[in-house]
């Protein structure tokens, strides 16, 4: 390469290069009837972008970041650490540059037309060349750069391609987002050809109220523009009007250019349907450029949503309406391709999130394939558009520094002018966490003067004061903030601009603890409209364990269920033996790696459903009340069932008929004929689409909302339901009486159904089996029940400092002593002392034998204050191989824990052990099924265990010992046991979002003091 212009540029070192010789970004959409030229193509992957081509080659997919196709230079992840340590604008000499090579037919029919070749994506920097010959370069490795062969190709004869991009420059000091590093072409190379006289932009505005405006740009390849040109446009049939009075100021104010040509036309829609992300409507637009004869030179084709964004105090208003913004951060993400994802992935992506009730995504953090707004478009998505622009490591430095100020313009407005007509965007953002400065200053005065119909949003500037009103950002738009500040905010009267978080609920492993805590805050507070979790994808790419290198494409069916094939694992941060890593944080998504939902999915579609369910009065003269929670849609294209499940076992299903609601109101609907039963019976809704929708068939669960309808009688809890004085109850369930299925168990009883402890009563079995530490023996059991205050650390845990807490108190190896043993009739009352480096635990277990040989278990354990928050209390046990399937009546039918319960309804449901396991990709605590009432433990035939409980209970069935879950780092290292292990607890601390954010509310954490509980043991 020596003696090339584009190399003694050293454009990777030189922020102030954004480009060379790459056309203007536009909204002319080129892809249909383009030449497509992806495929293979010739590759060299080289040591540094100065050093020469050899003459061996090798083949690279395009589009596709080389770090996934079994290359020397492998995928690396860094949070917000730089891979190297060279400061700005500075990169690296050991600098892995890939050269693409291809020929290129270029079509006869091409003559005398402009002929462009686009390049979708590349990361860093990209340096073009054909037959030799420098064409250009670009920089931002989330949006296209065009280049005009025209004078460098001939139509009809062969062309050389050589695109050459440069891992790291400069502009990976703003690239420096969440996320893994790749190098490569991650998005489809074209080569289009149009008429001289050519569409050099479009730009839709489209109002609720009917009205639209398009404004072209034409432009000429010759330069001056030929005479008698002009431009028409249809939608759907109706002609739009062209704009004389706009031809008319323009000539008055001089604005006529002899090189580009500006139109204006205009249309009003009667009857308008509004696009919004209940009822994205779309209309179809046709522009048309024409020669002065008539014939048509060019044509672009829109899809026009009518929609309208503004800022009413602090409301966002859509079409007039507050609206929540129920999100998501989205990145272009595939375990295999790494950034290079097709239509298809991007359509499976909104279709799972419209499926579980998000409504929103923010681009995280950069442009992401421009596939996707079409598909939020037609589904119906609010977009949060964000330049690519992080850096994290640098921010305070290159915020202000004047060298990048062009780089900042540069990659904000390309990305305005490329979806600017895309109703699903209504709020452009400038970036991720990179301070804030005058560089940001200059993007939003550019966005603000080009597209005054959006919102600008920046976390940086509107972090240093809430309440600002002349910084970069109209909306106040922070990160894991706790949601008490949020609220503390909007009440405090000095709240000038709307709150929504950009980020909160971070999803790394077991966590989104509190999300309905937080979500009720909002939806009663004016001012909160919602936010954007962070984020969609837990970004494991699929590695060969025996090389430890990326699968790639080869690995394309090898998953299943949010689990890789044996072989294989998800890999995170450091798994590709990089020595600058961060770890598993890049696992931080609601959905696996291979798109599978997780539980938190099901936590968040109910506490966005469209529709809740409501109890009203007392007595006879309760009445349910259906609440359409929509902001524009009626209940039409619902339907729905009713589902009763009671304590005693029963459950059935009838028909139910939704009342006309309209957005926002409630109706009484029918209330179904519930049948009595022992204990509490429980209605669930189960709603669903009634016909076909763009992203469900007819028939996909859309919500469950449900109400208990018959209580057990009131008054005292039964003794052993932790309600006690410094005891943590649980959260969202009220405990039931009716739980006991056979209370003519042969054991003394009290007028409400209590045991009496120390009686037995006729017929009673005989003393329960204890070893001589007081330890029950039980032929099912393999390890009898103890007292258990640990869990294996969530990443909440580690992150936020309760797992190393736990670990210097000792809970993981807490040593068990046996103080006394009492054997009196029918019952054995042990007495034992737990020591931890705080002080010891009391703990106390009361075993009675009862009738047909079941056990009943009442124990209490005594937290002194040092200890005052330890992950749990409860019980484990392990039993015999073979008890397979686990049956329970509590939430379900997915995990769910103390502070992540919303949205699994009571019910009874039935799974395998091993279903009941999350897979996430850092083995940790998981499986959990929270208010637990009671459940069995069966095998072939039937044969097993029962546990009754006293009360609803965090229970938790798995193959694996908490230490097994500690001490592994990724799947392929657990060994199932052959048994189950059992945990029944009396409180669990809650989940949190403590790698990233708030802890869990106080409510949800375990209290000091006394914790009682009691169960009953039943063999099968």
């Amino acid at each position: 390469m020596s003696g090339d212009p584009l190399i003694a540029l050293r454009p990777w070192q030189a922020p102030e290069v954004t480009s060379w010789g790459r056309l203007p970004m536009c909204a002319v959409d080129r892809r249909e009837g383009a030449l497509s030229l992806d495929g293979r193509w010739r590759f060299q992957l080289l040591p540094s972008p100065e050093a020469e081509p050899g003459p061996a080659w090798s083949w690279s997919s395009v589009p596709g970041a080389w770090t996934t196709q079994d290359t020397t230079d492998l995928p690396q992840y860094t949070n917000v650490r730089m891979p190297w340590a060279e400061f700005p604008p500075d990169s690296p000499a050991a600098n892995p540059t890939g050269v693409y090579e291809r020929e290129v037919d270029i079509p006869a029919d091409w003559a005398g037309r402009r002929i462009v070749l686009h390049v979708g994506a590349a990361e860093s920097v990209l340096l073009v060349h054909v037959d030799g010959r420098p064409v250009g370069l670009s920089k931002d490795s989330h949006l296209a750069a065009e280049f005009d062969l025209s004078g460098t190709v001939r139509p009809g004869e062969p062309a050389t391609v050589r695109l050459t991009v440069v891992k790291w420059s400069d502009a990976s000091h703003i690239e420096d987002q969440d996320q893994w590093w790749h190098g490569g072409i991650t998005r489809s190379v074209l080569l289009y050809a149009t008429d001289p006289l050519h569409l050099a932009d479009v730009t839709v505005r489209a109002r609720c109220d009917g009205s639209l405006r398009v404004d072209c740009r034409v432009r000429s390849a010759a330069g001056a523009l030929p005479e008698g040109w002009y431009v028409t446009g249809r939608l759907d049939g109706q002609e739009l009007a062209q704009d004389a009075e706009f031809d008319r100021l323009n000539a008055e104010d001089e604005r006529v250019s002899d090189f580009l040509g500006e139109a204006r036309l205009r249309a009003t829609v009667r009857d308008v349907r509004a696009w919004t992300a209940e009822t994205p409507e779309l209309y179809g637009l046709t522009v048309r450029l024409h020669r002065a004869d008539g014939s048509v030179a060019d044509t672009s084709t829109h899809r026009v949503g009518f929609r309208e964004v503004e800022i009413r105090g602090r409301d966002l208003l859509l079409n007039g309406e507050r609206v929540y913004l129920r999100g998501v951060n989205r990145h272009d993400f595939h375990p295999l391709t790494g950034r290079t994802v097709s239509y298809d992935d991007m359509r499976a992506d909104l279709v799972t999130l419209k499926r579980f009730g998000f409504n929103a995504l923010r681009t995280a953090h950069y442009p992401n394939d421009p596939t996707l707004y079409d598909i939020a478009d037609e589904l119906g998505f609010y977009v949060v558009d964000e330049a690519n622009i992080e850096s994290h490591d640098h921010a305070h430095e290159i915020a202000d520094d004047p060298c990048y100020a062009s780089a900042f313009v540069d990659r904000v407005s390309r990305m305005v002018l490329r979806d600017k007509n895309h109703p699903s965007v209504i709020i452009w953002s400038l970036g991720n966490e990179s301070d804030y400065g005058a560089n940001h200053d200059a993007a939003a005065g550019w966005v603000r003067r080009h597209d005054p119909t959006r919102p600008v949003q920046y976390e940086g500037a509107a972090k240093l004061d809430w309440a600002a009103t002349d910084d970069a950002s109209d909306i106040t738009c922070p990160m894991y903030a706790p949601i008490e500040d949020c609220v503390a905010h909007a009440l405090s009267g000095e709240q000038t601009r709307p709150l929504i978080q950009c980020e909160y609920s971070h999803a790394m492993g077991n966590s989104n603890g509190t999300l309905a805590d937080h979500w009720a805050a909002i939806e009663s507070t004016p001012g909160l409209q919602g936010g954007f979790i962070w984020e969609f994808w837990d970004h494991g790419i699929l590695q060969r364990v025996s090389d430890g290198r990326p699968a790639g494409r080869a690995g394309a069916g090898l998953y299943d269920n949010g689990v890789a094939a044996p072989g294989l694992r998800w890999a995170y941060g450091g798994d590709f033996g990089e020595a600058v890593h961060d770890g598993a944080f890049i696992a931080d998504g609601v959905v696996f790696p291979d798109r599978t939902p997780k539980p938190v999915m099901y936590e968040h579609r109910e506490i966005a459903a469209p529709v809740r369910l409501s109890v009203e009065g007392e007595g006879t003269r309760r009445v349910l009340r259906v609440h359409n929670r929509q902001h524009f849609r009626d209940l039409s294209w619902l339907a729905a069932q009713w589902e009763f499940a009671a304590a005693d076992g029963g459950s059935w299903t009838v028909p139910a008929v939704l009342p006309d609601v309209p957005p926002g109101g409630a109706a009484v609907i029918d209330r179904p004929d519930v049948p009595g039963g022992a204990g509490e019976t429980w209605l669930t809704l189960r709603v669903t689409t009634a016909a076909d929708e763009p992203w469900a068939p007819r028939g996909t669960e859309v919500c469950g909302p449900q109400v208990r309808w018959y209580e057990t009688e009131a008054g005292e809890p039964p003794a052993g339901d932790g309600t006690a004085a410094g005891v943590h109850s649980v959260a969202g369930v009220t405990s039931a009486a009716g739980v006991e299925e056979d209370a003519d168990d042969g054991a003394a009883r009290d007028s409400r159904g209590r045991l009496v402890p120390g009686a037995g009563g006729p017929g009673s079995g005989a003393r329960p089996e204890t070893d001589a530490d007081g330890l029950l023996l039980h032929p099912l059991l393999t390890a009898p029940p103890v007292l258990c205050l640990w869990r294996a650390p969530t990443d909440n845990d580690v992150l936020g400092g309760m797992a190393g807490r736990w670990r210097a108190w000792g809970l993981d190896r807490a040593e068990r002593e046996t103080v006394s043993v009492e054997r009196t009739g029918a019952r054995v009352l042990v007495r034992s002392r737990w020591a931890t480096a705080v002080g010891p635990v009391e703990h106390e277990q009361a075993f009675t034998a009862l009738r047909d040989g079941r056990v009943c278990v009442e124990e209490t354990a005594v937290l002194p204050e040092e200890l005052s928050d330890v992950a749990r209390v409860g019980t484990v046990f392990e039993t015999v191989a073979g008890l397979d399937r686990f049956a329970w009546y509590g939430q379900g039918p997915w995990e769910s824990y103390p502070d992540r319960a919303a949205g699994a309804p009571v019910g009874h449901y039935s799974a395998t052990v091993d279903e009941l396991f999350t897979p996430y990709l850092r083995p940790q605590e998981s499986g959990g099924r929270h208010g637990v009432r009671h459940f069995s433990l069966t095998g072939d035939g039937g044969h097993g265990l029962a546990v009754r409980l006293d009360g609803p209970r965090q229970v938790s069935v798995t193959r694996y010992r908490a230490e097994d879950l500690t001490a592994a780092a990724h799947h392929d290292e657990l060994v199932p046991r052959p048994g189950c292990v059992v945990h029944i607890d009396a409180a669990h601390r809650g989940l949190g979002t403590a790698s990233c954010g708030p802890d869990t509310s106080p409510s949800y954490l375990v209290p000091t003091g006394a914790h009682r509980w009691s169960w009953t043991l039943r063999t099968l």
